[in-house]
């Protein structure tokens, strides 16, 4: 990402358009202040500096990594007192690391049953359908 040139800041559609991340969701990150409240033109429009779009960005560039707002919170709380380890950021990446690796294996049991309930289908022409029969199984 260049340099901040804009002095008088981004409004908060540039701040969209640059990160790609939708408006109303910048909006939320402020009201659970994972996102400091911007400065406001005499206007009352939102001002944006150059510091905070880093931030939007790191904090997109987490959710697409599948972090949780709670692990954003405490990574951005570690860099924000700069007192932090890179142990401390390791040990939360691995416990993250742990938890996708649990879901890409309930995601393959997923497949699987899918899988199956698929090939048990004959794709007749009659409304007798092994797979709806599977979904109102009781456990």
């Amino acid at each position: 990402m260049k340099k901040d040139t804009n002095l008088r800041g981004y409004a908060i559609g540039e701040m969209s358009r640059v990160t790609g991340v939708n408006i109303e969701t910048i909006r939320y990150y402020e009201r659970i202040e994972i996102m400091p409240k911007p400065d406001r033109t005499e206007g009352g429009n939102r001002q944006y500096n150059h510091d905070q779009l880093k931030r939007l960005s790191f904090i997109k560039r987490c959710r697409e990594l599948g972090f949780s707002l709670n692990e954003i919170r405490a990574l951005l709380e570690m860099a924000d007192r700069k007192d932090f380890t890179c142990g401390e950021v390791h040990q939360m990446t691995m416990s993250h690391l742990v938890t996708v690796k649990h879901k890409l294996n309930d995601l393959k049991v997923l497949e699987s049953s899918l899988k199956q309930m698929a090939a048990e289908c004959s794709r007749g022409d009659v409304p007798d359908c092994p797979i709806i029969d599977t979904l109102f199984v009781i456990n």
